[in-house]
């Protein structure tokens, strides 16, 4: 398995494959992801197409038990974000080999 790239990593790869300076990627990279957390943040869905959707889903309260002590106990709710790859994403995962299932939404 391959190892993991971090947001310098992509900086640079999208400066390179844009041809253009790591701080004009930078900027770019830094928006893209401030764009899709302010979407987010209003409860709207950014939809990728090919690379997937990140959206935010409503999780119910519900019982669990205390790790230690075994006892009940109530795990509230909330929102979460979750994302769903694209038909492009799931492809290029099975080509290495990896098989990624797709994420029911």
């Amino acid at each position: 398995m391959a190892g993991s790239i971090g947001k310098q990593d992509i900086v640079s790869r999208v400066a390179q494959h844009a041809g253009i300076p790591n701080k004009q990627a930078e900027k770019v990279v830094n928006a893209f992801l401030d764009t899709v957390t302010m979407a987010m943040e209003h409860g709207e869905e950014v939809k990728l197409t090919g690379f997937g959707t990140f959206k935010v889903v409503e999780r119910a309260p519900r019982k669990g038990r205390h790790p230690r002590t075994g006892e009940e106990m109530d795990i509230p709710g909330g929102a979460r974000p979750t994302f769903t790859p694209g038909s492009r994403m799931v492809d290029a995962t099975k080509k290495m080999g990896g098989g990624m299932a797709r994420k029911a939404a």
